[in-house]
């Protein structure tokens, strides 16, 4: 067969990810950044066991359990303490066959990017547009590629999206912004969200003392103040333990505020000709499921999945394939992570809030559980 070639546009977890699973399935492939140097910036996730079949599928999936930390008991608190739902790490490895998992955002892109071939990242490299049709890729300054599949792996803001798709509007801001850090605390931290009004704390730990936390509230876009781990203080300060332990011990300089965006309005298809999106170009979700890293690893196994033995020619119909294996899942889970948050961190009416909790006491922990696994059981396909 001769040697067919892949773009990959975006060097983040889902680009990094798409080249890897094609370049396992014989692919020639070429990742573009436009960042001048190749980093993942950011603090912790978490990967649910959809994410680490996934990573499975890619040949990784050992290497990221020995980075990362599997989920310490833990579940839903209020902003007291008082818990709202357990999660049981035995069960959920019972009933899923495998637990989730915390790690640094870094620590996952560093292995993705360790698996590809010398030569495939080019950093600097912003792209402008593409042709659907050829696979003509154009970047600014320099001659454009022709490659066989374009992966529109970049972003929130995707440039490949707003040329193909120009009539879907922008992402919607969610209402929320949010603020991240790891720090280092010597004791053992579970794996917890905690709910107040229109608020929400969590914690993760990563491994090697260190703790991902993470801070929501509802709010305005685009505001920031010199000093954000002050404007955290102010807001979960007083919170249950270990909260005030763990924005003691971190430095302020690691805190990072993001305004939450999604994709409100659905794209009809993820595929354009030889173009394909995935991960947030494709459907960029809330975080209140965990699953955003998650669905982007799942779509680049499902794009290697499908292209696996596709000559050049098959590219279109192969990319009609992945498009019926992932828009479905992804946007159902895209419109559950939006309906979580609403139904958590956005909540602010003081009944709605003391019905909800009551709720959630109620709700039998294994009924919990089973609840969030239907978007974790997830299976990778087989290849073609």
């Amino acid at each position: 067969m001769t040697e067919r070639h892949a773009v990959v546009v975006g060097g983040g977890i889902g680009g990094l990810a798409a080249a890897v699973a094609l370049h396992r399935h014989g692919w020639r492939v070429s990742v573009l950044e436009r960042a001048p140097q190749l980093g993942e910036v950011g603090a912790g996730l978490t990967l649910m066991t959809n994410a680490l079949r996934a990573l499975d599928a890619l040949g990784l999936g050992d290497t990221i359990r020995s980075q990362g930390v599997p989920d310490t008991p833990g579940g839903l608190r209020t902003s007291t303490g008082r818990w709202l739902s357990r999660v049981d790490a035995a069960e959920m490895t019972r009933l899923l066959g495998t637990t989730a998992l915390g790690i640094h955002r870094a620590e996952l892109h560093r292995v993705l990017r360790d698996a590809l071939p010398t030569g495939a990242l080019h950093t600097g490299s912003e792209v402008t547009d593409v042709d659907p049709d050829t696979g003509e890729v154009y970047l600014r300054g320099s001659a454009g590629l022709r490659a066989d599949l374009v992966v529109g792996a970049d972003g929130l803001r995707s440039v490949l999206r707003a040329r193909l798709w120009p009539t879907t509007p922008p992402p919607a801001y969610a209402g929320t912004t949010a603020w991240r850090a790891v720090t280092t605390v010597a004791r053992p931290v579970p794996t917890a969200i905690s709910w107040g009004r229109g608020t929400e704390f969590g914690m993760v730990p990563i491994g090697g003392d260190r703790i991902y936390w993470f801070a929501a509230v509802t709010a305005p876009p685009g505001l920031t103040v010199p000093d954000e781990l002050a404007a955290v203080r102010d807001r979960f300060g007083d919170w249950h333990d270990p909260i005030p332990a763990l924005l003691a011990a971190t430095p302020p300089e690691s805190v990072l505020r993001t305004d939450l965006y999604h994709l409100a309005t659905p794209l009809p298809s993820y595929v354009r000709g030889r173009v394909a999106l995935l991960g947030d170009a494709a459907h960029a979700m809330t975080p209140n499921l965990g699953q955003g890293a998650g669905q982007a690893i799942e779509d680049a196994v499902v794009l290697g999945a499908v292209c696996a033995g596709v000559p050049a020619t098959g590219v279109p119909e192969a990319l009609r394939a992945y498009d019926r294996q992932r828009r479905p899942r992804s946007q159902a889970i895209a419109r559950a992570s939006y309906g979580m948050g609403r139904f958590g961190q956005q909540l602010r009416n003081p009944a709605a809030i003391a019905v909800r909790n009551t709720l959630m006491r109620l709700v039998p922990a294994r009924v919990a559980l089973r609840n969030m696994a239907r978007y974790a059981d997830w299976h990778p396909p087989a290849s073609r």
